[in-house]
């Protein structure tokens, strides 16, 4: 019942969902790339809290329906530090952990057909948020990383484990970002590795299933063949026999 319940308002907010997380990046992003426009950035900031909202009662109504609260809550901290620590600290940074929730939320119902899609769609999203929230950090700080060209560089130069070194924050704020997508890189890579493991034996099996198929087959074709030659042999035998007794 209760997971009926669940499944059913997942279904009910999934697109409700994905817009918002749109619209989230795009307040997000030009909060950050229009700070010097007061206007444009409270108007952002008041979208990004809105959709947060949003996200927040999305979290409340899951855990509410759900059936057992306790490992629902456990297998959800992602989704509660994003509830949780922007109303403790408003930092922006904290706004980095929403994307990724909204990338692993739709991992869990990826179809292997589709890894390659998931993974470059995710993949691309990670290093452009990552890319704003270190800008986010380091701008007029006096680190390398001062505009959007570098902190998407250093992004992902970092997700890809590369780290050439000549971009790099120096703030705490950025160095969790960096720490985060440095995570995330690895997650990415599992996931690939995973799925494409997964296939190979699936495939695997499937042809060693046709294989074993193709063989009984053959077999009873070889039995059949059998049969037959023992009823012609047979018919041929009853035949001589009445050839016989008539002459």
């Amino acid at each position: 019942m209760y997971g009926d319940r669940v499944a059913r308002w997942d279904r009910a907010v999934e697109w409700p969902l994905t817009i918002a997380a749109v619209v989230f990046l795009v307040a997000y992003a030009t909060q950050i790339l229009a700070r010097e426009r007061g206007s444009a950035s409270a108007v952002a900031e008041a979208v990004v809290w809105v959709t947060w909202g949003i996200f927040a009662i999305d979290y409340i109504v899951r855990l509410v329906i759900t059936e057992n609260r306790r490992r629902w809550f456990i297998h959800h901290l992602l989704d509660l530090a994003i509830v949780i620590l922007p109303m403790l600290r408003p930092l922006r940074l904290m706004r980095f952990l929403t994307i990724l929730a909204i990338i692993q939320r739709g991992a869990g119902s990826m179809v292997r057909g589709r890894v390659i899609v998931y993974t470059i769609g995710a993949t691309l999203l990670t290093i452009f948020v990552a890319g704003l929230a270190v800008l986010d950090a380091e701008q007029g700080n006096h680190g390398p990383i001062q505009n959007l060209g570098d902190a998407l560089w250093w992004a992902f130069v970092t997700i890809t484990t590369v780290g050439y070194g000549d971009y790099f924050p120096v703030t705490f704020e950025g160095r969790m970002v960096a720490v985060g997508l440095m995570i995330g890189g690895i997650a990415l890579i599992g996931i690939v590795t995973a799925t494409l493991a997964s296939w190979i034996v699936e495939k695997v099996s499937a042809e060693a299933k046709t294989a074993a198929a193709t063989q009984q087959q053959v077999e009873d074709l070889r039995t059949e063949v059998a049969e037959l030659k023992d009823l012609l042999r047979e018919s041929l035998t009853s035949k001589q026999t009445r050839e016989s007794d008539i002459a």
